[in-house]
């Protein structure tokens, strides 16, 4: 099994102004996050998220710590939300085995000592989806079946941008210190994605973005909402979005994405709109 590791840097917005597009890319999107037998983590400074994804096809992978984090396993400080956006699959944690089928959702608190990824079948695997923040208290683990989501149907057709809300892991679901996680799904002939867009200074966020067809893009927008950047995105991609960032994004078709947040702030509700027509 490889371990991979990064190291992203924050940065002001007064940098990223400056930003072309190879360096925009660099510093904010992830790429070959899903990988065969591979496990990638990458641990931005923002909130000190790290973004990962686990796909176990020939062997098991188990969620090791990475030397960033100086500690002797990785949830020492630290809670772990886990998206599972492939095949049937399975996490061990501390010897409890949690089945989870394509969407379902798992929580793991602080203080777990072992974290193994495991796929039903290797023809399709499991493919993990993980966020993790640090952790102040010790909470149970606790799996969420999509069916048991919060769900919320916002937008239309009429504005492109009718979808489905599935607050997985948040605080109206699962106890959680500060990481919040949720999968949204647009309807067909919807492309918008967080409308209004919005920023939220309290915390930064993380969007994965998936079953985007074949052939197909999306467009992730960020930035100032005075000095807007964008950054094209394929398939499986995922980008770090700074709390001082707004975050929205339009695809050439409907699509899914999987939102992670840590900060200082639960609500799900608190945000800054931006108005869409005020936007440079």
């Amino acid at each position: 099994m490889a371990l991979i590791h990064e190291m992203r840097y924050s940065c002001s917005p007064e940098d990223a102004k400056v930003y072309d597009t190879i360096r925009l890319r660099k510093e904010f999107l992830i790429q070959d996050l899903m990988v065969n037998d591979q496990l990638k983590l990458v641990y931005s400074l923002f909130d000190r998220l790290i973004v990962g994804g686990a796909v176990p096809v020939t062997k098991d992978i188990e969620l090791e710590t990475i030397d960033p984090l100086r500690s002797t396993y990785f949830c020492e400080r630290r809670e772990v939300g886990i998206i599972n956006v492939g095949g049937k699959g399975s996490v061990i944690v501390d010897d409890k085995v949690y089945e989870l089928n394509n969407k379902d959702a798992l929580y793991i608190g602080k203080g777990t000592k072992k974290i193994v990824f495991k796929s039903n079948s290797a023809n399709s695997p499991g493919r993990f989806y993980i966020n993790s923040a640090p952790a102040h208290a010790e909470y149970p683990t606790v799996k969420i079946t999509k069916s048991e989501a919060e769900i919320v149907q916002l937008g239309s057709l009429e504005t492109s941008n009718a979808r489905t809300i599935n607050k997985l892991l948040v605080n109206s679901v699962v106890k959680t210190c500060q990481l919040q996680m949720g999968l949204t799904e647009l309807k067909p002939g919807s492309v918008w994605n967080t409308i209004p867009p919005h920023t939220h200074v309290r915390r930064m966020e993380a969007y994965y973005y998936f079953e985007v067809p074949e052939n197909q893009s999306v467009c992730h927008f960020m930035g100032e909402t005075n000095e807007t950047r964008h950054i094209w995105m394929q398939n499986e991609q995922a980008v770090i979005s700074p709390p001082w960032s707004m975050h929205s994004a339009a695809g050439t078709s409907n699509y899914s994405f999987i939102w992670g947040m840590a900060g200082e702030n639960m609500d799900y509700g608190d945000m800054d709109a931006c108005t869409v027509n005020n936007l440079k």
